[in-house]
């Protein structure tokens, strides 16, 4: 079988399997065949699961073919380079810094933009290209412009964009300023992970048009939005379902160790102790991380593991004032907790933790998100529904 042949059938493949799950929708079905993934995948890749947030180990395409070929025709996302490019090694880096994204998340944010002919779209985030070429096949090259921020995936992507036949304008700079210079759009979608929208996105839409982003509070959680532009210059819509993006460079954050807060003094330092009948297990999964980070803003969480099966949970604040930690232990029903600082991260959690279990215990799709000028507000059902709030 030669390679024009392997690639046929995976991608036949694929595209059947998309298309049971609803993810593929037929409209899009022929950019999906004439815009195939594995132009826009590189020699190297560290293959991803559906549904994890774990890599597999690197595979070069030289050695291994077959294994590269089942990767890229996947149902799952591909890392293509780590910590910025700074690592280039064959085992990983720190932190997973492009990608080539899940094809049904791919197309399920593309069926959400509601792309039709004669938009012109923008793209924050371009990667390795392949988003970008989609869209060049549904509205042509000349109406699409892709922002990103890396110097090499930006000169690669439209190596890979040129070599597929598509020319967009690739521009190399921050994408949360948008691309004023070929304003308005129609249509804007980020590739790439927001903890608050940059209003430059919504100044440079049409009335009318849409933004779909991954949106995600700092303390975890994350789902796509999809936000209609108004004429009085707000963009409201709700969420769609959840997301797993890599964070907007301009909006990572800094994240100090455990040893900043504890002022060089051991565990639990001048923590003040208590207990809490709420499990950590219970504050993990992704849509209620999400309703927690909705409501407590500025505060991240990390899970330091035992071999026993055990676990402390560290609250940490991004001022560097206020931590907290609650160890876990299997079969108890009250758990130690630790706070210190002039926040009560515990206790703002758990707070948040018993609104969304009164609230139903909403998933992604009860959420809204509002955007205007000078605020940006979440809210549960409906717009004039803000959940409450402990920013600071």
């Amino acid at each position: 079988m030669t390679e024009h042949d392997v690639a046929e059938a995976s991608l036949e493949r694929l595209a059947s399997a998309l298309m049971r799950k609803g993810s593929l929708s037929p409209d899009w079905l022929p950019a999906f065949r004439q815009v195939p993934r594995h132009l826009f995948v590189p020699e190297a890749i560290w293959p991803g699961s559906a549904g994890g947030n774990r890599q597999g180990n690197r595979l070069l395409r030289s050695e291994a073919p077959r294994a590269w070929w089942e990767a890229v025709y996947a149902d799952a996302p591909i890392t293509t380079q780590w910590d910025d490019g700074a690592y280039t090694g064959p085992g990983r880096g720190k932190i997973p810094s492009c990608s080539n994204s899940m094809p049904t998340m791919v197309f399920s944010m593309l069926t959400a933009l509601d792309v039709q002919e004669g938009h012109r779209v923008l793209e924050v985030g371009t990667g390795t290209g392949w988003n970008a070429a989609l869209l060049c096949h549904r509205v042509g090259s000349d109406s699409v412009v892709t922002v990103e921020v890396d110097e090499a995936n930006s000169t690669a992507a439209r190596s890979r964009l040129q070599n597929a036949g598509f020319a967009p304008l690739v521009i190399t700079g921050d994408g949360a300023t948008g691309y004023a210079a070929q304003a308005p759009y129609d249509r804007v979608i980020a590739t790439c992970s927001i903890g608050q929208m940059p209003y430059a996105w919504v100044e440079q839409t049409v009335p009318g048009g849409l933004i779909v982003a991954p949106w995600g509070p700092t303390y975890g959680g994350e789902g796509i939005v999809r936000l209609s532009i108004g004429a009085d210059g707000t963009a409201s819509g709700k969420f769609l379902g959840s997301s797993a993006f890599m964070r907007l460079r301009d909006q990572r954050i800094g994240r100090m160790h455990v040893r900043a807060y504890l002022n060089g003094e051991p565990w639990p330092a001048d923590g003040t102790k208590s207990t809490t009948r709420l499990s950590p297990d219970d504050v993990g999964d992704w849509h209620v991380m999400f309703a927690i980070g909705a409501q407590v803003h500025g505060v991240f969480p990390w899970m330091e593991p035992y071999q026993d099966g055990s676990y402390t949970l560290w609250l940490r604040d991004t001022a560097v004032s206020s931590w907290a930690t609650v160890d876990f232990e299997k079969g108890r029903s009250d758990f130690e907790v630790v706070q210190s600082g002039p926040r009560k991260l515990w206790s703002e959690v758990e707070e948040a933790y018993r609104w969304w279990e009164a609230a139903g215990r909403p998933g992604f799709q009860r959420f809204g998100l509002t955007v205007s000028t000078d605020s940006e507000t979440v809210w549960i059902d409906d717009p004039g529904n803000p959940v409450p709030s402990s920013r600071s």
